[in-house]
């Protein structure tokens, strides 16, 4: 299991729940707005130790609720399994970030009992699915197959989209909308330049723009909601 950083403290990662958020390296999209350059295109091969995360974990059971996953593809580590099992031992709630594209993967943590929240990426609507992840073709079925088992409601779970001026229209999230209908929680999320991007020129909206858009998005999937804004 491999790990590439660790936020002692989160108020935001886990939904009401004070947190850690673990950052492991690695993704199989090369999404050009995503934050995270040095996950994904320059890994740094200076590795924290599960061994380490644990240590600290137990110094701050009774305190922190809940320890966060995130990557790059945290589905990509091979042992990930086992790493929750530790930390499920000692209380702690978990909570996923994955961008869906590993279905059998995560069916299994989710019903075994190992992540008590899901947030999937959904990134674009599925005609621009391919161009929005960095890729030139790209089959959908393995996130289609996530997309029902998350709404099968065997987990608490989200779906995200983080919204940009050069990858997402109106039209896009309204046929986002439309896949996911039925589902119990879906956000537009605002665009940040981290500084870090995979590609710098990308840009999002203004809060007034997203804002207009979302409620566009809501009158279709009621549950929408909309995050940093």
């Amino acid at each position: 299991m491999k790990l590439s950083g660790m936020q002692k403290l989160t108020l935001l990662d886990y939904p009401e729940k004070m947190a850690c958020t673990l950052f492991t390296p690695g993704c199989n999209f090369l999404c050009p707005f995503c934050h995270n350059k040095a996950l994904v295109t320059d890994i740094d091969e200076h590795f924290i130790t599960t061994d380490e995360v644990l240590e600290f974990l137990k110094t701050r059971q009774g305190i922190l609720e809940g320890v966060c996953i995130t990557g790059g593809e945290p589905l990509l580590q091979k042992d990930i399994e086992d790493f929750i099992k530790e930390i499920k031992k000692m209380g702690f709630l978990v909570k996923l970030d994955t961008n869906g594209s590993f279905p059998k993967k995560l069916e299994g943590v989710v019903v075994h009992g190992l992540v008590d929240y899901v947030a999937m990426d959904v990134k674009n609507s599925p005609k621009k699915y391919a161009e929005t992840i960095g890729k030139t073709i790209f089959d959908l079925s393995a996130v289609n197959e996530s997309i029902e088992l998350l709404t099968e409601g065997i987990v608490n779970y989200e779906f995200r989209t983080t919204v940009t001026k050069d990858f997402h229209t109106l039209e896009d999230l309204l046929m986002i909308a439309d896949w996911i209908t039925g589902c119990d929680a879906y956000y537009l999320q605002q665009f940040v330049d981290s500084g870090m991007l995979i590609d710098g020129s990308v840009k999002g909206y203004d809060n007034e723009e997203l804002a207009a858009m979302y409620r566009e998005v809501k009158r279709k999937l009621p549950c929408t909601q909309l995050r940093g804004v």
